[in-house]
Parts: structure tokens; C-alpha cells; sequence
């Protein structure tokens, strides 16, 4: 296996686990209430966990001399998860898991097409190609017919 492989086995069974965590949620908003409460009860039970693996594995804290060279806005991703997790658990029951994901896979494609091509947030800059462009736009076709089989 080389390095890469590890990476992309990565990102796939992370994508897998996505509907997984959906469906789960949306369930449990049956029982809970509000998307917003499933949204908390999902961060606190990730949180829990995540603290436990650091345990686990010894990690060290991160030191405040660390901590105080961040920026304000490098905290706000917990926020956009919030976002995406209440907009999932919100949106599945009328549309179903496959088009809420398959629409949240287009914008996470259209956005890291922008992101790359910028090197936004400190990332690797990686052009924009016909190639790059033609697949996004196939995973916006895909969407478009899961959505038009939804009518």
C-alpha cells in the first residue's frame, strides 16, 4: 500500500460513515425533538469520544503559547459542523438521505474547487482544470437526477 492509499481509504470510509451518522441522527430527532437538540447530543457524544481517544493515546495538551498564535476564525469549525450536522437532520426527513447528501456532496465539491484553487485557509493551491471542473459538474448531474427521481 502506498502512502496515498491510506489517505483515500480514509476519506472513503469517512464519506461512508456520513449517511450512517445522518440516518442515526434523524432517528433520534424522532425521539429528541428539535434538529438542533440532535445536533448538540451528536457534539457532546463526539466530544466525549474524541476526549477519550486523547486519553487513550496520551496525547499532550496543546500548550497556551500554542494556542494564543491562532487566528479567531481557526475556532469556528465546530461551528460549521453544527451547521452541517443540524442541516442534515433537518433536510433528510423531507428529501430523503440520498439527495441531502448527494446536495451536500455538490457544495462541499463546488466550495473545495474554490478552496483549492485559492489556497484559501492556508491550503495547497491546486488549479482549476477542465478536468477538475468536469467532475464536479458530473456530481452535479448525478444530484440533478437523484433529485428529478425524487419528483
Amino acid at each position: 500500500m502506498d502512502n496515498r492509499t491510506i489517505y483515500f481509504l480514509a476519506a472513503l470510509i469517512g464519506g461512508a460513515i456520513l449517511p450512517v451518522q445522518v440516518a442515526i441522527n434523524t432517528l433520534l430527532r424522532r425521539y429528541v425533538g428539535e434538529p438542533m437538540q440532535v445536533t448538540f447530543i451528536s457534539y457532546l457524544v463526539g466530544t466525549l469520544a474524541s476526549l477519550g481517544v486523547c486519553v487513550f493515546a496520551q496525547y499532550p495538551l496543546p500548550t497556551l503559547p500554542s494556542l494564543s498564535q491562532t487566528s479567531w476564525w481557526m475556532w469556528i469549525g465546530g461551528g460549521l459542523g453544527t451547521l452541517y450536522v443540524w442541516s442534515t437532520i433537518f433536510a433528510t426527513p423531507k428529501i430523503g438521505a440520498a439527495l441531502a447528501l448527494g446536495l451536500t456532496i455538490a457544495g462541499q465539491m463546488l466550495a473545495a474547487l474554490f478552496l483549492d484553487h485559492y489556497g484559501a485557509l492556508g491550503l495547497t493551491k491546486y488549479s482549476l482544470s477542465p478536468i477538475r471542473i468536469a467532475g464536479v459538474l458530473l456530481v452535479i448531474f448525478g444530484v440533478s437526477l437523484v433529485a428529478y427521481d425524487k419528483r
